[in-house]
């Protein structure tokens, strides 16, 4: 049974906003990088609640400059807020163009695992890593399970793995632990 919230952000209404609201899920992801976890997950209820929406044809619209202003608005909805409100305005006009501003059908009209994951490689700032991510979200906490998404999915712990409050937490230690565990090796985390 599909998840009605996703606990990654502490708070219940933004939990329940990127469970329910696939551009919400996918503005999030795009967010998730260079801040928390929790702060990255909440910026879709924080941004929809300062422009009045989350519509990806009229989000890819805006002035890019009024957008940005958004982004900034204290506490600025990211640590990069202009290079993040450009990354977003491009992935909400790839969904308004290529998927008739239906976040949605970027899973849900898919045939197979393989075509949700090629879907997702081909949104702007959705590499490897962030895409086994989501398929693992999509398919474990949503119940997103065409035919072959268990051949798409990352075998190691992601994100998508973690149900709960608790178990979110014990994901992002071991994360850190790897990734310290990476630089002590001299290695890119």
């Amino acid at each position: 049974m599909p998840a009605d919230q996703l606990p990654y952000t502490g708070d219940p209404e933004a939990d329940r906003l990127i469970a329910t609201n696939p551009l919400a899920l996918l503005i999030g992801f795009a967010l998730d990088q260079q801040i928390t976890l929790q702060k990255a997950f909440a910026g879709p209820r924080d941004l929809q609640q300062r422009i009045g929406h989350l519509d990806a044809a009229r989000i890819a619209a805006m002035d890019p400059a009024r957008l940005d202003e958004v982004f900034r608005e204290r506490p600025a909805l990211h640590r990069f807020p202009g290079a993040m409100a450009g990354k977003v305005q491009q992935l909400c006009a790839t969904i308004a163009q290529q998927y008739d501003n239906d976040a949605g059908r970027v899973w849900r009209d898919a045939a197979s695992g393989k075509e949700i994951r090629d879907r997702i490689l081909g949104l702007p700032g959705f590499g490897e890593m962030k895409a086994a991510t989501l398929l693992a979200v999509l398919s474990k906490q949503l119940g997103v399970n065409p035919p072959g998404m268990a051949d798409v999915l990352p075998t190691h712990p992601t994100l998508g793995d973690a149900g709960t409050p608790d178990a979110v937490a014990a994901y992002q230690a071991v994360k850190r632990a790897h990734k310290a565990e990476l630089r002590a090796q001299g290695q890119r985390a």
